[in-house]
């Protein structure tokens, strides 16, 4: 399916832009023109936003209990550029 285009002007863009974004969720494509030439597109996205699944990696990630322990002098010498 072809996305259709329209054309708007900065301050309708501005001023709709709310009602610019409900077409672009249905597909359209909208062309921002400033003084009759075209600066910009707004359009869906080319691949959908995958939704959050929280708890995937239940179980299977694991946190060392010295994971915020402070580092050794020669590491943190190394990350500030040390010897």
């Amino acid at each position: 399916m072809k996305a259709t285009t329209k054309t708007v002007n900065i301050h309708e863009a501005k001023t709709h832009f709310s009602k610019l974004l409900a077409a672009v969720a249905k597909g359209e494509r909208i062309t921002i023109c400033k003084d009759g030439t075209p600066v910009a597109q707004l359009g869906p996205l080319d691949t959908p936003i995958p939704l959050r699944r929280p708890g995937l990696l239940k179980g299977r990630v694991t946190i060392a209990d010295d994971f915020d322990a402070p580092l050794p002098p020669e590491t943190v010498a190394a990350f500030e550029g040390g010897a």
